[in-house]
C-alpha cells in the first residue's frame, strides 16, 4: 500500500484530464507548488468534485508519484464561494492565483506565500476594502517574499533615512532629496552627451537620433518618481508588516494612484508573461 502525505494548500489551477479526472496545481505549505491528479473528480458523486475547484483551501491527502501527486481525499476549510457571484472579485481572485503560480516553485517551503494568498483572497470579501488596493498590497508583498522587494526605509545611494522623496526604479528604492538632485544632474549630463553624439556621429541618421532621444527620455524617467509622505508610509507598511496586518487600512485615491504607479512599474521586470485575468479587469 502506498504511503500518503497530507498537504495544506490552495488550488491555483484546475483543468479536466482524461474522461473523469482533474489535473490541479496546489500551492502547499510543505512542498511549495505541486501538480496533482484527482481521479474521478469529474464524476457527479465524487467527493473530490467541489474540493478540486479554484480557490479551495484545506488539507489534501495524497500519495507521491514520479511526476505528480494523486489526491485521494480532501478536507476543505474554505471554498470562497462568495467570490463566484461577483465578476470583478472573481477576476481579482484569479489574478492573485496566477501571480502565485508565477512566483512560486516546487519543493520549497511556501508558508509565507500561502498565508499571503489566503489572506488576500479573504480580503476581497471585505466590503470596506478597495480591491485595487488589495491588488497592490498583494503584488508588493509577493515581491518581498520573492526576495526582490524595494528599499523604502533609507536612501539607496547614501543610506540616509530622512527626506526620502523620490522612488527610483533604476536604483530599486528611495532617494533622499540631496541624492535625487545628484541623480538628476547626472542624468541631464548623460542625456546631453547622447544628444551631442546623435548630432556629430559620422554617418548619423534620423533613426539614430530618434533612438538616442528615446534613450534620453527613458533615462530621465528612470531617475525617479516623486512620492508624498503618505504614499511612502504605505509602501513601508506593506513591506514591513506581517501578513495578518496587511489588509487593515484604507488610503485616499491620490495615495492609491501613487502607490499603484510605483508597484506596477517595479513589478514589470519580474514578469515575463501576460496574466489572462488582468484582461478581464482592464
Amino acid at each position: 500500500m502506498r504511503q500518503t502525505c497530507t498537504l495544506t494548500g490552495m488550488i491555483l489551477k484546475s483543468a479536466p484530464a482524461g474522461e473523469y479526472d482533474k489535473r490541479i496545481t496546489i500551492l502547499t505549505r510543505e512542498r511549495g507548488k505541486v501538480t496533482a491528479f484527482a481521479r474521478g473528480a469529474r464524476r457527479a458523486k465524487s467527493s473530490l468534485q467541489a474540493a478540486t475547484d479554484l480557490f479551495c483551501f484545506g488539507k489534501f491527502e495524497a500519495y507521491e508519484g514520479r511526476d505528480a501527486y494523486t489526491v485521494v481525499r480532501a478536507e476543505i476549510r474554505n471554498y470562497f464561494r462568495e467570490l463566484h457571484t461577483d465578476l470583478e472579485k472573481v477576476s481579482y481572485g484569479c489574478y492573485f492565483l496566477e501571480v502565485a503560480d508565477h512566483f512560486t516553485r516546487p519543493d520549497n517551503n511556501a508558508s509565507d506565500q500561502l498565508k499571503l494568498l489566503y489572506q488576500t483572497v479573504r480580503a476581497l470579501s471585505v466590503k470596506s476594502l478597495d480591491p485595487r488596493l488589495v491588488r497592490r498590497i498583494y503584488e508588493l508583498k509577493t515581491l518581498v517574499f520573492y526576495g526582490v522587494g524595494p528599499q523604502v526605509f533609507s536612501c539607496v545611494s547614501c543610506g540616509k533615512r530622512e527626506d526620502l522623496c523620490v522612488f527610483s526604479q533604476r536604483r530599486h528604492g528611495m532617494l533622499c532629496g540631496a541624492c535625487c538632485g545628484k541623480e538628476a544632474e547626472r542624468a541631464k549630463t548623460d542625456c546631453g552627451r547622447t544628444a551631442e553624439w546623435a548630432k556629430t556621429n559620422d554617418g548619423r541618421t534620423a533613426e539614430r537620433a530618434k533612438t538616442a532621444g528615446s534613450w534620453a527620455a527613458g533615462r530621465r524617467k528612470e531617475n525617479g518618481r516623486k512620492l508624498g509622505a503618505a504614499s511612502l508610509y504605505t509602501l513601508q507598511y506593506i513591506v514591513s508588516s506581517p501578513v495578518e496586518k496587511l489588509y487593515t487600512f484604507m488610503v485616499t485615491d491620490e495615495v492609491l494612484a501613487e502607490v499603484s504607479a510605483v508597484v506596477e512599474q517595479y513589478m514589470a521586470p519580474y514578469v515575463d508573461r501576460e496574466f489572462y485575468s488582468l484582461s478581464l479587469l482592464e
